[in-house]
């Protein structure tokens, strides 16, 4: 079922990372056993490895594109570095996990300095196959999920979802 998206609006991703826009596919995003749903935390040391990522849309073999961000960088009450880049992922056929796409820019996991962080990982359907034509930017700073869509042909999103990251006191890391 194609996510609603009110817990967007109100986690402030649509303004602040996305442009309104209507689901079409379902994305499922694990960390181990661990499902993200919108607004749900979870732990820095829990997210350190890249998470499973399924895209399930109607139409079959469509290629899609993982763009995964923070907005909160390096604070929520001052994101000068808004958007910081964790992942992209192109060329990830429907129905299989983002590790069958091209990984364009490695996966960083959480490392939220101050205050909790907003992680959005919108998924973007392709028209053609990217991989090979894409460069990855030259840093993980001020990048702009809506630039890159529109530099890349990509367009509104077609699924996103996000989760809330906070940095753990020393000594309760596990």
């Amino acid at each position: 079922m194609v996510r609603s998206l009110e817990p967007l609006v109100v986690g402030r991703v649509i303004g602040d990372v996305l442009d309104m826009f209507t689901p079409t596919v379902d994305v499922a995003v694990s960390y181990g056993s661990k499902q993200v749903a919108n607004g749900c935390e979870i732990k820095p040391f829990a997210a350190a490895d890249r998470p499973t990522v399924l895209i399930q849309a109607p139409i079959s073999n469509q290629l899609y594109t993982l763009v995964m961000v923070d907005p909160d960088a390096p604070s929520p009450s001052e994101p000068t570095f808004r958007e910081w880049l964790h992942w992209i992922v192109v060329d990830i056929p429907e129905g299989a996990d983002a590790n069958k796409g091209k990984e364009v820019v490695q996966y960083m996991g959480p490392q939220p300095p101050t205050g909790i962080h907003r992680y959005v990982l919108a998924v973007f359907k392709q028209s053609t196959a990217l991989s090979g034509r894409l460069r990855p930017p030259n840093t993980r700073s001020n990048f702009s999920t809506r630039q890159f869509a529109s530099q890349n042909a990509l367009g509104l999103p077609v699924a996103a979802v996000y989760f809330n990251s906070q940095k753990q006191p020393a000594g309760k890391k596990r």
